[in-house]
């Protein structure tokens, strides 16, 4: 149903009022309408200060159209006028995500500008105040993280193993040296490892590529693929010692005995040294499973590498263990000007019991001897 001519003229007299600034004018010609269109009359309602009146004008759009860009923007607007900053920065954020989603016409780029600096300030506050209702307590990691990711200064990353998925274990991205007996004595071998990495590299200082096409599966969909700016070096490889890399380094040898690694016919033990020339940079991905740790003892760890597991990132230091889940997402590099070296084997998480250790040995084994299995490129 279209405007009558007095309707169009109502309409029209009260754009005019407001381009000349008469916003009392506006609102009146508006109130002579028998229904004004919402838009207007919330103008006319801000200009003249009446806030519930705005308020009611943009909730009739809204009703409408729960997404309707500018009146999200001028209900943010309106609500930090009445000292509302929380319910500011809620329908800010709102008109910021329909805008990503959808995009912004120009005009609107100074009202999304506002909602931008409402949010940060909004958001600056409630870290202020949520820092100082815990201030005089001791660090408490596991407090320190829930509170960054109700401030949205950290992402939630879980376990997202691509083959297989053991339920109820923690969601914890990295295990510290600390926890474990058998890592101070591998540790204490890093010195002779190193000897043995630079016998090796002397004859040869790079090594195959950790990422390989195989011709009986599709390609590993990984930038890497069949590069060795990512290398390995293996000892054990598929469950069985690669006999002269493990001939030529007993010390790797006697160190991996040491660690609890699975013993799975045709897939565990893993162990190798993974290399990682300058620039190279390791995507963000998932390992197989989330029934082992990773284990990088590093060997050669210059300034620019560090490895993220979920939202956490940590440097390489020579001889420390890093020890992580990477069945949640994590990614590497090297943006220093120097070859980067880990040793990297897997063991079994510790809180899988040796039944559930047994039972898994059996169930990997069996999907192994059903066909091949995934490409474990990880690590």
């Amino acid at each position: 149903m279209t405007d009558g001519p007095r309707e169009v003229i109502l309409r029209d007299a009260a754009i005019a009022a407001l381009r000349r600034g008469d916003a009392a004018v506006a609102r009146a010609t508006l109130n002579e309408m028998a229904d004004p269109p919402a838009m207007l009359l919330a103008q006319a309602c801000n200009r003249t200060g009446d806030l519930d009146g705005e308020a009611a004008a943009l909730r009739r759009i809204l009703n409408e159209a729960p997404r309707d860009l500018p009146a999200l923007l001028a209900m943010g607007q309106n609500a930090l006028r009445r000292g509302d900053e929380r319910a500011a920065s809620t329908w800010c954020r709102t008109a910021l995500a329909q805008a990503t989603l959808t995009g912004a016409p120009p005009p609107l780029a100074p009202m999304l500008q506002q909602a931008q600096s409402i949010v940060a300030q909004a958001s600056a506050r409630f870290e202020d105040h949520m820092a100082a209702a815990i201030r005089d307590l001791p660090a408490l990691p596991r407090i320190t993280q829930a509170t960054d990711l109700l401030l949205g200064k950290s992402a939630l990353f879980l376990q997202q193993p691509s083959m297989f998925y053991f339920p109820g274990l923690p969601q914890r991205a990295f295990y510290e040296r600390t926890d474990f007996d058998w890592v101070a004595p591998i540790e204490a071998m890093t010195e002779a490892i190193v000897t043995e990495l630079a016998t090796v590299r002397a004859d040869d200082p790079d090594f195959a590529p950790y990422v390989q096409t195989s011709q009986d599966r599709p390609a590993p969909n990984n930038p890497l693929r069949d590069d060795p700016s990512w290398g390995a070096y293996y000892f054990w490889q598929g469950g069985a010692p690669v006999a002269d890399h493990a001939a030529r380094c007993p010390a790797v040898m006697a160190a991996l005995a040491h660690a609890p690694m699975p013993v799975i016919a045709g897939r565990s033990p893993m162990a190798l040294w993974s290399l990682l020339r300058p620039g190279t940079h390791i995507q963000p991905h998932h390992g197989l499973l989330n029934t082992r740790l990773i284990c990088h003892l590093p060997l050669l760890a210059p300034e620019g590498c560090a490895l993220r597991v979920g939202a956490q990132t940590r440097p390489w230091q020579r001889g420390e263990m890093l020890i992580f889940d990477d069945s949640i997402e994590h990614e590497a590099w090297n943006k220093g000007t120097e070859t980067r070296v880990v040793l990297l084997f897997e063991v079994w998480r510790p809180e899988i019991d040796p039944h559930e250790r047994e039972a898994l040995t059996r169930l990997f084994q069996a999907i192994d001897l059903f066909g091949p299995g995934g490409v474990d490129t990880g690590g």
